[in-house]
């Protein structure tokens, strides 16, 4: 048995054993950082605060922080990634989450968890770190199939740990679920330090120069489509990110008196996970064949409507039947997007195209949460889950108007080498 599959895993391109290590990789470190990511509100919470500040601004501070400081980091990161390699930048980012997030786990004050959440925000980013990587083995024509499998890897994460952190929560406390996740994260970067073979040379001209950083940038914002998907990335991460902070509030609101709110909080944030898993891959492959705008643009139509259904919600278990309909959704909305990245630009500027979508992304989680906070508070936790319609609605817009309709590549395997 195991000789048999020590034979399966020798027979793969090295592209496909990359992709299948880097794949499990980040399922390990999405778990881990998903067992305590819907559950913050509720651990400022049970924090003092030096300063006196509410625990809902506490709250929007404590994911808004993450996302300024990795808005920063993630280009300059993504550029050390096409200089040095990709595979230390996966190293990096697991082995710094990992210190971080366990120190978590003793903070005494909201405001030391705030300063650690901008530390990690800096030092962290592995998801544009592995999807850099996996654009940069994975043949053009496979893209869709490797993303949609890089955001399996993402919402199966997203799924198993907020179920697996409401449950510690509840039985032991947060402070657990930080230890658990650190482990997890360390784990995960030891096993694609060791099992990831990366011949990596960098990018360079005829006569052998090297761009500076600003020239690779230059040349990433001027390529056509590039432009709008960033501004679709920073829509997108404004809608999946209002969500997050009010999410145990809204299933505070819809439960009975004494009801395990930590379970619901991960099963409604979770579940949503598990649909995107059973979408991603296949719609990946889809776009493959019929191109990736076209699946792009009905998985966002439908997004919209499915969060337009959130205004009427009266039980938590019609929350539950709208978060699988919107996680089936973005199975095919990110993995479009992070293959048409890779379709628009160049071979050697994954890192930095992948840094900025990191960055964008992270700049839409400092915004995202202090203005559904604002928001919720002035009208209502309903109302903004309107407004994430409403956004969705505008991208689909963007995406029909200014994102160019390229072809699908054939497939040509006797073209793509064996290793």
């Amino acid at each position: 048995m195991s000789e048999n599959i020590l034979h399966r895993i020798k027979s793969l391109k090295s592209w496909e054993r990359t992709l299948y290590i880097v794949f499990f990789a980040q399922l390990v470190n999405v778990v881990g950082f998903s067992m305590i990511f819907p559950f913050l509100p509720l651990y400022v919470s049970s924090l003092d605060s030096v300063y006196g500040i509410s625990n809902e601004m506490m709250s929007g501070l404590v994911y808004a922080m993450q996302g300024l400081s990795m808005m920063i980091a993630a280009p300059i990161w993504g550029a050390v990634a096409d200089r040095y390699g990709r595979k230390l930048m996966i190293a990096r980012a697991t082995f710094g989450g990992a210190v971080t997030v366990l120190l978590m786990a003793f903070v005494n004050t909201g405001e030391a968890l705030v300063v650690l959440r901008l530390i990690q925000g800096a030092v962290t980013g592995t998801v544009s770190a592995a999807n850099a990587l996996i654009a940069a083995v994975v043949p053009r024509e496979r893209m869709g199939y490797a993303m949609g499998l890089m955001q399996m890897a993402l919402w199966a994460g997203v799924a198993v740990g907020p179920l697996v952190g409401g449950v510690l929560a509840d039985a032991f406390g947060y402070e657990l679920s930080f230890i658990i996740t650190a482990a997890l994260l360390t784990f995960a970067g030891i096993l694609v330090w060791w099992l990831v073979e990366e011949n990596f040379v960098p990018e360079t001209d005829k006569a052998g120069h090297q761009n500076s950083v600003w020239e690779d940038w230059k040349d990433i914002l001027s390529t056509q489509g590039v432009k709008p998907a960033y501004l679709i990335r920073f829509l997108m991460g404004m809608s999946q990110m209002i969500l997050v902070p009010l999410a145990p509030l809204f299933v505070l609101s819809l439960l009975p008196e004494n009801a395990p709110v930590n379970f619901w909080t991960g099963l409604i944030v979770g579940i949503g996970g598990g649909a995107s898993v059973l979408t991603s891959v296949y719609l990946g492959k889809m776009g493959d064949r019929i191109g990736h705008r076209p699946v792009l643009l009905v998985s966002v139509l439908a997004a919209a409507i499915f969060y337009f259904a959130h205004v009427w919600v009266v039980e938590v278990w019609h929350l539950l039947i709208l978060q699988i309909l919107v996680g089936a959704a973005m199975g095919g909305i990110i993995p479009s997007l992070t293959a048409l990245l890779a379709t628009f630009t160049k071979p050697g500027e994954e890192g930095s195209v992948y840094g900025f979508d990191q960055a964008i992304v992270s700049a839409s989680r400092f915004v995202a949460p202090l203005a559904a906070a604002g928001f919720a508070a002035v009208y209502s936790i309903r109302a903004t889950l309107g407004v994430t319609g409403l956004l969705f609605v505008v991208i689909f817009g963007l995406a029909y108007y200014f994102l160019p309709d390229i072809k699908p590549m054939p497939s040509v395997k006797a073209a793509v080498p064996a290793d």
